[in-house]
């Protein structure tokens, strides 16, 4: 019987650990099973989706309220199945409110629980370590300050760095990315990344409309790239452009360009006029911000992969009132940003909540535009982190898992 490794990623971020786990893991065990709940890359490796990630992709205390029901009778129930299935090892990619509740369980009926990714403790909610103690077998970090933290508790700990560090080059070639979108000699170009969340959407997609209407007033020849992950993402972008009255802003590239499915001859004209033309894209982030000159980023990974790329940033963040309230009690350090956490100082801006204002962020962008020594600066601070979480992540993750499925 071949081995059966159940996996639980709960939002595109986790489905890319995961997927690359899933690949470095079937070099030593082609034969291997995955299930349980995933995402699209994931299922490209061949992974069995019991639900979709989407199903997990929830930030914020009012919306996982909104969505309680549902996500707790999906684990309720993916929690019967497994024990029905008794995999050899269950995986948690991230998702810890989720996955930790699961991981008790199966560790408590024998099923070694690995979790892939360390909750950030050192963040806020840190008497969650205990709790994290008795639910995991093994915890797989990502960040180099994060072992001693579970070896305080007696919990197994390897540091794998981030698996982006490895994909992303050491430099990047600013002129290349923007000849691939057909940018060539384009004035100053901003990459907008509002979040990959309906929720996030809900709460920043006006806001970085409006940013980017008071960006065009300084810099009227300013292009906006926008990444968007799914349909219902761009449909809400777009309607938040009507809203705000934007909806000329928005390119008029046909569609083989829009989704930047490859290269496309006569791109300078097509990707829209000059004025503070916005482009929508689907996917392609790392695109997006590899050809700007700087991003306004909605706090989450996606900050990491903008100083991996060495692009400059300001970070922001807005959700529901008392979501926000809930979480400014539990934070134990004054940084959100994970380029600013990485470096211990804020060396990019945050703007959180209340002041998270299109003024704010329009004038920080701007300047940080303006000065090319700070933008030069960056690029160092940004190129020490990634020599710092460059580890051959996916294969560290495998080695140290790859002693429970031969023990099983």
């Amino acid at each position: 019987m071949s081995i059966c490794i159940a996996m639980v990623a709960g939002e595109a971020s986790g489905d890319l650990l995961a997927a690359h786990l899933m690949a470095a893991l079937k070099k030593h065990l082609p034969d291997a099973r995955f299930v349980g709940i995933g995402g699209s890359r994931m299922e490209m490796q061949g992974f069995d989706a019991w639900w979709p990630s989407e199903k997990l992709a929830v930030r914020g205390y009012a919306e996982v309220l909104r969505h309680y029901r549902e996500i707790t009778g999906i684990r309720r129930k993916l929690l019967s199945r497994l024990l029905a299935e008794k995999p050899d090892i269950f995986i948690g990619v991230d998702a810890p409110d989720f996955n930790l509740w699961l991981e008790r369980r199966l560790k408590a009926r024998g099923i070694p629980a690995m979790h892939y990714v360390s909750p950030s403790v050192w963040a806020w909610r840190g008497g969650r370590i205990r709790n994290i103690a008795r639910a995991v077998t093994h915890m797989l970090a990502l960040f180099p300050f994060e072992p001693a933290l579970y070896r305080e508790q007696q919990v197994a700990v390897t540091y794998v760095g981030h698996p982006l560090a490895d994909m992303l080059p050491l430099v990047t070639n600013k002129v290349a990315a923007r000849e691939q979108l057909g940018l060539e000699g384009a004035g100053p170009i901003f990459a907008l990344l509002p979040g990959s969340r309906q929720s996030e959407l809900q709460y920043m997609g006006d806001l970085f409309i409006e940013t980017a209407q008071k960006l065009a007033a300084r810099f009227p020849d300013a292009r906006f790239l926008v990444p968007l992950t799914t349909r219902e993402t761009r449909n809400q972008f777009e309607e938040a452009l009507w809203r705000q009255g934007a909806q000329e802003m928005l390119s008029k590239a046909p569609p083989t360009l829009t989704s930047f499915a490859a290269p496309h001859g006569g791109a300078n004209a097509a990707l829209g006029r000059p004025g503070g033309a916005i482009t929508l894209m689907f996917g392609h982030a790392h695109d997006a911000l590899a050809a700007a000159d700087v991003a306004l980023v909605a706090s989450g990974t996606a900050t990491l992969e903008a100083a991996l790329i060495k692009t400059p940033l300001v970070i922001a963040y807005r959700m529901s009132p008392w979501s926000w309230r809930l979480m400014r009690r539990m934070r134990y350090q004054p940084w959100v940003g994970l380029p600013n956490i990485l470096a211990g100082r804020f060396v990019v801006p945050e703007f959180l909540q209340d002041d998270a204002t299109a003024d704010n962020l329009a004038q920080a962008l701007g300047n940080l535009y303006a000065d090319r020594q700070v933008r030069e600066k960056l690029v160092e601070v940004f190129s020490e982190i990634h020599r710092t979480l460059r580890q051959g992540t996916s294969e560290k993750a495998a080695a140290a898992i790859l002693p429970y499925l031969r023990a099983a």
